[in-house]
């Protein structure tokens, strides 16, 4: 039996500009995916390209000086140029000017018109030359695109339509019982109160531009630009083509990935198409948000545009990508700042993963010359870290197959900073000093194993990275790179490891942002109060005694605040985990009225320091000595 098969797609990208880093998230998204499923052992396709025509491209052309055809070329080079800079591995460049795919959509077309599914009348209505958009006027009182909010041309010509509105019950019929089709689910149900609105027919043709595909039986007509590209992600592998095997092979396609402002088209205008055709309807459709530049939406006219080429010139490809998939929820938009990005690169990079391998290759050059040493005496700790890495694979796995990066990078990092720790517990160079050395050579074969497993999980979002750990561990063998050898105890002893400069260098942040001093502005002035406002504040000193997550971002603790058990939720399940914070000793507010979250009461807050955006970390705020629960704060 062949391999399951997987199919990915980005939307092909309307060529009126060169690419922005919005584009490239979606695309560092996708290839993240296809990675993913490809070490899982799927047989993958993924698709990416350009959308040629339209009347947009039409009179950017002219402007340029050049033809619609030279025009469209350079942007397409400049886009393969910029996936292979990010690290894309797609393996279809798919282009609506391709003469394979103009034919096949000349035969989509006129197979409905011959059903009777497109039919000819004369269109009068408001079009944006920007989303390539009919409108009703009815629909726009203000003349002004529902998408973009530019101003809309009155449009009178004679036109194909497509008999979209005899699909919309069969459509909505699918969405319902299909849960995973479009996603997430808030989009969703934008879409489906769209469709209960009342779906049109739409026209398909233009008569007045000439940069599109024509009508082969009535060639004054330009096929409309969405029916023009959204046929691509079928005739890709064949459909209406000559040789359909990969279309039996891979349609219908998995994933969809799509920008939330082209969603409408993907998840009506394309399924009405291919129910009228009788072709099965992708299985799932997902809205990705928009990336943010100082929370504004990002564009030219206010100079707010991030470039992703010079974003990885100064930092590299990796800290990019890894920015991109752990700071970003997917489905939601996004801030996207260059202090986010470098922070992400301190906090998580070097602090975390760069420093667990210099720490690890270090110690096993200078106490072992170099080999991975033979497993010996346990410690104490080991259980924790191999429980850790086994949940953290785990989880990591299940929220990569759901597409959410962000949840999956949080639970990799879990186990990096586990073992950081492990390496607090053990101490190894103290082992190495009271001439420990069973224990020692336990402690980093252990620490060894973990980077081998985290070299694993994180190679979809960071294969260079990736490829870079393994060569200083000395991992050649494909199989101990695999995801079947997800298991601890895989990697052999007297492995040779390979030194290596610094996998994420600490970035000097006022020098890496021009002088600015971003990161030391200060802090907004709040109104001065008395000490007796301060004495109104109960603080004591309390005992963590259970904690469990209540949600992906909050832990539930019980917390012993002398002669009283409190539950107090916190917002700190990205930097703890719960078995960490039994034991702590922290500052409790004992007084802060209670609160119902996530249906659990919270009866106080425990002090933490730091904001948690940007890459920035909570750190909580411990007391030294071991003070017995109650104690007062002051």
């Amino acid at each position: 039996m062949g391999k399951k098969t997987f199919y990915i797609t980005t939307p092909i990208y309307y060529m009126s500009n060169k690419l922005h880093i919005g584009n490239a998230y979606c695309t560092v998204v996708t290839d993240s995916m296809a990675r993913y499923k490809k070490l899982r052992g799927y047989d993958v396709k993924f698709l990416t390209g350009t959308d040629d025509h339209g009347q947009k491209v039409e009179r950017m052309a002219q402007k340029a000086g050049k033809t619609p055809q030279d025009f469209v070329d350079g942007l397409a080079e400049l886009s393969k140029n910029l996936w292979d800079v990010m690290n894309c591995e797609y393996d279809i460049f798919m282009r609506t000017t391709q003469p394979f795919h103009i034919k096949a959509c000349q035969k989509l077309f006129r197979t409905l018109y011959e059903k009777g599914d497109i039919y000819k009348a004369e269109y009068e209505g408001l079009y944006c030359i920007e989303c390539e958009t009919f409108f009703r006027p009815a629909n726009v009182p203000d003349k002004l695109c529902l998408d973009c909010n530019r101003g809309l041309d009155t449009v009178r010509e004679e036109s194909y339509f497509f008999r979209q509105s005899k699909y919309a019950d069969a459509l909505l019929r699918h969405i319902e019982q299909n849960p995973d089709f479009i996603r997430p689910e808030f989009r969703k149900n934008e879409m489906v109160s769209f469709l209960k609105s009342g779906l049109e027919d739409i026209a398909v043709t233009r008569t007045t531009i000439k940069w599109g595909i024509p009508v082969d039986f009535d060639p004054k007509h330009v096929i409309y630009v969405w029916f023009d590209a959204l046929p691509n992600y079928a005739t890709a592998l064949g459909l209406f083509g000559e040789d359909d095997t990969e279309y039996k092979k891979y349609w219908p396609a998995d994933v969809h990935m799509v920008g939330k402002d082209i969603l409408r088209f993907h998840t009506i205008l394309w399924p009405a198409m291919l129910l009228a055709l009788g072709e099965p309807l992708p299985k799932s459709i997902y809205g990705t948000g928009f990336l943010l530049s100082d929370g504004a939406k990002m564009s030219k006219s206010k100079g707010n545009v991030i470039d992703p080429i010079e974003l990885t010139q100064k930092y590299g490809v990796d800290a990019v990508r890894y920015f991109l998939m752990r700071e970003i929820a997917l489905g939601q938009d996004g801030n996207c700042t260059e202090l986010a990005l470098v922070n992400r690169i301190n906090a998580d990079l070097a602090n975390d993963l760069g420093n667990l391998l210099s720490r690890t290759v270090g110690m096993i050059d200078k106490y072992f010359a170099g080999e991975v040493p033979e497993t010996q005496s346990r410690t104490s700790f080991d259980d924790s870290l191999t429980e850790t890495c086994k949940s953290s694979a785990a989880k990591a796995a299940e929220a990569m197959d759901q597409l959410d990066f962000t949840e999956a990078l949080t639970e990799i990092w879990a186990m990096i900073r586990r073992a950081n720790k492990y390496v607090d517990e053990t101490e190894p160079w103290v082992l190495h000093r009271n001439n420990e050395q069973g224990a020692l050579a336990r402690v980093l074969y252990m620490l060894a194993e973990t980077l081998r497993h985290a070299s694993i999980l994180v190679s979809p979002v960071m294969p260079q990275a990736s490829a870079e750990i393994f060569r200083q561990l000395g991992i050649y063998n494909d199989k101990l790179k695999s995801w079947d050898s997800l298991e601890f105890g895989k990697l052999p002893a007297k492995v040779n490891i390979e030194k290596g400069g610094t996998l994420f260098p600490r970035i000097d942040v006022k020098a890496a942002l021009g002088g600015a001093e971003k990161e030391n502005e200060p802090v907004p002035s709040l109104p001065q109060i008395t000490i007796d406002d301060f004495a109104k504040l109960d603080l004591r000193v309390g005992i963590i005694k259970e904690c469990e997550k209540a949600s992906d971002k909050l832990l539930k603790s019980q917390i012993d605040i002398g002669g009283q058990t409190r539950q107090i939720l916190s917002g700190i399940a990205e930097w703890y985990k719960p078995e960490d914070m039994v034991g702590k000793r922290v500052v409790v507010v004992t007084n802060l009225k209670p609160i119902k979250l996530r249906g659990f009461m919270s009866e106080g807050m425990i002090l933490a320091s730091g904001e948690g955006t940007g890459g920035s970390p909570v750190r909580l705020v411990t007391v030294e000595g071991d003070p017995p629960a109650g104690t007062g704060v002051r």
